[in-house]
C-alpha cells in the first residue's frame, strides 16, 4: 500500500516538473517571439521613414525642375502625375538579392510605395478670408459661393470668419479674454463653428496656408472655380477646364479672352496661373503595416522646403491574394 502511494507520488511529481517546463518554455518563447516582433516593427518604422524623406526629397527635386523651366502650373506637367502603387524592388537597387524593405522570400514583408503632389492653390485658403484687421469681403463672397454650391449653412461661414478674426487679433488680451487658436489644418476649423458634417463637404475644395494666396485657374477644380470667379457659372467654369487641359493658361489674359465675358473680371490678388504651395502626400506599405505621410511644400524660385509634416501608421487588415490594401487618396489623383 506504502510503495503505491509512493509510486503515485512520483507521478505526480513527475507530472507537475512536465507542466513546470511547459510553462516556462512556453513563457521564454513568447518572450522570443515578442522581441522578434518589437524589432521587426522598429526596423521598418525607421526604414519607413527614410524611405518617405526619400520620396518627399524626389518630389522637391520635381517642384525644383519645374520652376527652373518657369511658366505656368497646370495639371499637364510631370509634377501633377501621381505614382502608382509600385513594389520597392522593381526599381531600388538590390544588394545580393535583399530588397532595401521586405523580402523577396516572404511575398508577406513585400514593399508598395504610392504617391502624389497636390497644388494646395487649387483650393479656397482660409487665410484669404482675413485681411489685416477685418474680414475680407471680396473673400467672404467668395467663401459664401462655395458654401452655397455645397449647399450648406451661410451661419457656419459667418461664425467661422468672425472666429478667425477673433484669432487673428494682435492687441494685447484683456483679462478673462479667451481667443480661438489659429488653424493650421482643415480638421482645426471644428473648434471654429463649422460642424463635422460640413467640414467633410468642404475639406477636398479647401485648404489653411501661411499667408494668403491666389487659385490657380490652372489646376483649381470647376466647383472652385465657379467660387473663386464672380459671375462665372458652372457650363463656364467645365469649359475652362476642358479647355486647359490641351493647352494651360500661361498668363491670367489667357483665361479672360478664353471667357469672352466682359462682365466677369480676373484679378492677380485672387486668380493667377502658377502656384507656390504643394502637399506631398506619400504611402508604404509593408506587409500589414502602412505609413501615411503628408508635407506641406513651399516653393520660392528654386528654394523648395517642407513647412510641416504629418506622418500616421496603420495596421490593415488581411486582404484577398493579388490585393496591395495601398492606394492614392482620391483628392490627391
Amino acid at each position: 500500500m506504502t510503495q503505491g502511494r509512493q509510486h503515485g507520488a512520483a507521478i505526480l511529481s513527475a507530472m507537475l516538473t512536465v507542466a513546470m517546463v511547459a510553462v516556462l518554455a512556453s513563457a521564454m518563447m513568447w518572450q522570443v517571439w515578442r522581441s522578434y516582433e518589437v524589432e521587426a516593427a522598429q526596423r521598418t518604422r525607421i526604414q519607413s521613414a527614410w524611405i518617405l524623406s526619400g520620396a518627399l526629397d524626389w518630389a522637391r527635386l520635381i517642384l525644383r525642375e519645374d520652376a527652373r523651366e518657369g511658366g505656368a502650373d497646370a495639371l499637364s506637367e510631370p509634377w501633377a502625375v501621381p505614382l502608382a502603387p509600385a513594389r520597392l524592388s522593381d526599381f531600388l537597387a538590390a544588394e545580393r538579392g535583399q530588397t532595401l524593405v521586405g523580402d523577396d522570400n516572404d511575398p508577406s514583408q513585400e514593399a508598395f510605395l504610392a504617391g502624389a503632389i497636390e497644388d494646395q492653390q487649387a483650393r479656397l485658403n482660409v487665410r484669404n478670408l482675413i485681411e489685416g484687421d477685418q474680414i475680407s469681403e471680396v473673400a467672404l463672397q467668395t467663401w459664401g459661393r462655395l458654401f452655397a454650391q455645397l449647399n450648406l449653412p451661410q451661419s457656419e461661414l459667418t461664425r467661422l470668419s468672425r472666429a478667425l478674426l477673433a484669432a487673428s487679433a494682435t492687441t494685447p488680451m484683456r483679462p478673462g479674454e479667451r481667443r480661438p487658436l489659429w488653424p493650421h489644418t482643415p480638421n482645426d476649423l471644428l473648434w471654429l463653428g463649422l460642424s463635422p458634417a460640413s467640414l467633410a463637404s468642404l475639406k477636398p475644395w479647401i485648404t489653411v496656408l501661411p499667408e494668403r494666396t491666389p487659385v490657380n485657374l490652372n489646376t483649381a477644380s470647376a466647383l472652385v472655380l465657379v467660387a473663386a470667379v464672380q459671375g462665372l457659372d458652372m457650363a463656364q467654369a467645365e469649359d475652362l477646364v476642358r479647355t486647359r487641359s490641351k493647352k494651360r493658361f500661361n498668363v491670367l489674359s489667357d483665361v479672360s479672352q478664353q471667357l469672352g465675358d466682359a462682365d466677369i473680371a480676373l484679378d492677380a490678388k485672387w486668380h493667377g496661373v502658377s502656384s507656390r504651395f504643394f502637399e506631398v502626400a506619400g504611402q508604404l506599405k509593408v506587409g500589414q503595416a502602412l505609413v501615411q505621410e503628408r508635407s506641406l511644400i513651399q516653393r520660392d524660385g528654386l528654394q523648395v522646403r517642407a513647412l510641416h509634416r504629418h506622418r500616421e501608421s496603420l495596421t490593415l487588415l488581411p486582404q484577398p491574394e493579388g490585393e496591395t490594401a495601398l492606394s492614392i487618396p482620391a483628392d490627391l489623383q
